[in-house]
């Protein structure tokens, strides 16, 4: 019943709603999930278990959000590897943040060492409004750019990866996360397919314009990537990964410049 409810309001429900109310609820709904059975790294809170999560029926799975902060399993895997793997909590870096996931941007935010802007076309938790396919910042701005799960919306997914590279110092980096079909070799995508039920059979959702196959780091490589991908969850004893909620064949993509 519950997965069921969450379908329904993030396919119904406006996303610039859907953050303003999820950001007043999740307090409230945490307390119903108090335990010591998983645990969140972002916000450090344990709970008997996480929120479903999913669009749709075949997208949905159990045990994917988190009460408190919101985050979602790819989430977690990506602010672990950037405490393990990257110098993000303990440099100086000028950060872009496209898309604001509600779990990171008030902690980012407070960071003494990030200089923080986030940016998204529709957000209001957003500093700038603009298309990822032409950033309004000058070349070579950032240290590190941050956009998950936003490529597979926009029409033109190079000239944004492109727009990306442009906007980074060299010996910066950018997380780009996206939906992602390891078993297929290519990505499928198909302009011809406008109607937002067909795109939701064809791309995982109704506002999708393709799905990534395992080509996507040759994708990200054609505007100048230099892309290490590992399936990070792995690195952890697998009591740990389960603990923690992470996306076990989830493909981690950091693209240095």
């Amino acid at each position: 019943m519950l997965q069921k409810i969450i379908r329904t309001l993030l396919k119904y429900i406006p996303r610039p709603v859907l953050i303003r109310f999820s950001l007043m609820v999740n307090r409230v709904v945490a307390v119903f999930y108090m335990g010591n059975k998983v645990e969140c790294p972002v916000c450090k809170h344990s709970f008997r278990k996480f929120l479903p999560y999913g669009y749709t029926k075949a997208t949905s799975r159990k045990n994917a959000l988190c009460p408190r902060c919101l985050s979602l399993e790819r989430h977690r895997l990506m602010y672990l590897y950037l405490k393990e793997k990257t110098d993000f909590f303990r440099r100086d870096l000028k950060v872009l943040h496209i898309a604001p996931e509600q779990c990171f941007y008030k902690r980012f935010r407070a960071l003494d060492n990030l200089d923080y802007t986030t940016g998204d076309l529709e957000s209001p938790i957003a500093d700038v409004h603009f298309d990822v396919q032409a950033i309004p910042f000058p070349e070579e701005t950032y240290d590190v750019v941050i956009c998950n799960h936003v490529l597979e919306h926009v029409d033109d997914d190079t000239q944004a990866m492109a727009e990306i590279y442009r906007i980074l110092k060299p010996g910066g980096f950018a997380v780009l996360q996206v939906p992602q079909d390891s078993d297929a070799e290519l990505t499928y995508e198909d302009p011809t397919i406008t109607d937002p039920v067909e795109r939701e059979k064809h791309f995982l959702q109704k506002d999708h314009v393709r799905l990534y196959g395992r080509d996507y780091a040759e994708r990200l490589a054609s505007v100048g990537f230099k892309v290490t991908a590992e399936t990070y969850a792995n690195n952890f004893p697998l009591e740990t990964a389960q603990r923690y909620g992470l996306p076990m064949k989830e493909i981690f993509y950091l693209n240095q410049k």
